[in-house]
């Protein structure tokens, strides 16, 4: 058995290695094709508000942004923006907002909107005062309606009705 130590002074022959860096080098871009580190957010993009499953929240939401539900909010929601409660999601209580887009459950009304669009899944228990209503097959409603009187319905509307037309 030998015990010897071996050199570590390196000879004439010996190549020396250089380990790797650790950090990658980010490729070179032309300075008008960088892609830049700060997020920008622009004016036309939309701000939503998530109020994700497993969470229940009292209070009240007013506001100019956009909300999608997933869970639960006990309270009014009185917005500029858009409303989506998604299927599994409950609303309980008054509803404005720009548009209203009902995959789960509101119970309360809808008091004014643009537009509302009541999905298949959707359940609304109250009443909705809209400019347009859209309903899909499933959906289940309870409750009075009124759409289409907007700004509109100071000007006479016109009805035509195959090759009769009537003001």
């Amino acid at each position: 058995m030998a015990i010897w130590k071996e050199s570590t002074i390196p000879t004439k022959d010996a190549p020396i290695m250089t380990p790797e860096p650790a950090t990658k080098r980010e490729p070179d871009y032309p300075a008008d094709v960088a892609p830049s580190t700060a997020r920008r957010t622009s004016a036309r993009e939309p701000r939503e508000s998530i109020i994700s499953s497993e969470i229940t929240i009292t209070g009240k939401i007013d506001g100019a942004g956009s909300v999608r539900l997933i869970g639960r909010f006990e309270g009014d929601v009185h917005i500029q923006g858009d409303l989506t409660v998604d299927a599994g999601a409950k609303l309980t209580g008054s509803v404005r907002a720009a548009s209203v887009a009902i995959g789960g459950e509101i119970e309360g009304n809808i008091e004014s909107a643009e537009s509302v669009e009541i999905l298949s899944t959707g359940v609304l228990n109250g009443d909705l005062k809209a400019g347009t209503l859209t309903v899909a097959s499933g959906s289940r409603m309870r409750g009075r309606v009124e759409f289409g009187w907007g700004d509109e319905s100071t000007s006479k509307s016109s009805l035509t009705l195959a090759n009769r037309h009537a003001s």
